[in-house]
């Protein structure tokens, strides 16, 4: 097994078939189909249906997604860490992040990183659903993780990160208190993202302690909707002081709450080696963290 016959695995399942595969790669698909058509005869079974439309994985298959891409992060990791020690300069971190946390802490992380490692080439994705950043990180989709710190790192390694504190951000022309106690917010309107989004999760727990159900006046995904949607008057939300700053100036009107809402985050990563702008960025999330 090769790893460019893994490669081109991995593409056809990412891609969805063997041409957008073969495209994505630049390679001949008959090039492309005769590495994979090699691959399944040395596993002794198929490992894709091929379909007019494209193709899907046999279970054959879905058994090698994983250790696919677990075999293709470490040989990236030992390339990675052969450069280090012959002093090459490059390097890549793949990081999954839910969103609020990517905007705060991880924003001012990799903004320390890249000052102190400009050579490294970062890619941050947001996963969508909190609960998926560990699954992704297991699997070798991301090398390092960021998740709320409520939810069980279970098998990965874990570093808890400060607290950060969420603020009101509500329509200019709203009145309210500063601070405003949460039961206070009863009758206000709310701009939120679903259900299962790290910030409506921490909106929901904060405000159900308090016996408080939010009143959603727009549920969006748009999550770059929000802040124009309170400036517009369509409810208040809540944000990171970092994105609640940024709405001020936008004509926002931003309070306190009391007590205050406070979350924190986690950074996840899989027991093993790492590679050195990994290992890199977990040295100075943990000093900051100290």
């Amino acid at each position: 097994m090769e790893r460019r016959q893994l490669e081109y695995f991995l593409a056809v399942v990412e891609h969805g078939g063997f041409t957008n595969a073969a495209r994505v790669l630049h390679v001949s698909q008959p090039s492309l189909s005769h590495s994979i058509a090699t691959l399944e005869t040395e596993l002794g079974g198929a490992l894709f249906h091929r379909l007019p439309q494209g193709a899907i994985l046999t279970p054959a298959g879905e058994a090698l997604v994983a250790p696919a891409r677990q075999v293709s992060r470490d040989l990236a990791t030992a390339a990675a860490a052969v450069r280090e020690v012959l002093g090459l300069s490059g390097g890549r971190l793949d990081i999954v992040a839910q969103t609020t946390l990517a905007v705060d802490p991880l924003a001012d992380l990799l903004g320390r990183f890249l000052r102190r490692y400009p050579q490294v080439a970062v890619d941050v994705t947001d996963p969508q659903q909190g609960a998926s950043v560990g699954r992704l990180v297991r699997s070798g989709e991301a090398e390092l993780g960021l998740m709320d710190s409520a939810v069980p790192a279970e098998d990965l390694s874990a570093l808890l990160l400060a607290e950060q504190r969420l603020l009101l951000v509500t329509p200019p022309d709203q009145a309210n208190v500063d601070p405003v106690g949460l039961a206070e917010l009863a009758a206000t309107r709310f701009v939120v993202t679903p259900r299962g989004s790290d910030a409506r999760t921490v909106l929901d727990d904060a405000l159900d302690r308090v016996g408080v159900t939010p009143l959603v006046s727009v549920q969006t995904v748009h999550r770059a909707m929000i802040v124009p949607l309170v400036i517009a008057g369509a409810g208040a939300t809540f944000l990171p002081e970092s994105m609640a700053r940024d709405a001020r100036n936008k004509g926002a009107r931003v309070v306190t709450t009391d007590p205050e809402l406070r979350y924190r985050a986690q950074l996840v990563w899989r027991p093993g080696p790492l590679s050195p702008a990994a290992e890199s960025f977990v040295a100075l999330a943990r000093a900051v963290a100290v």
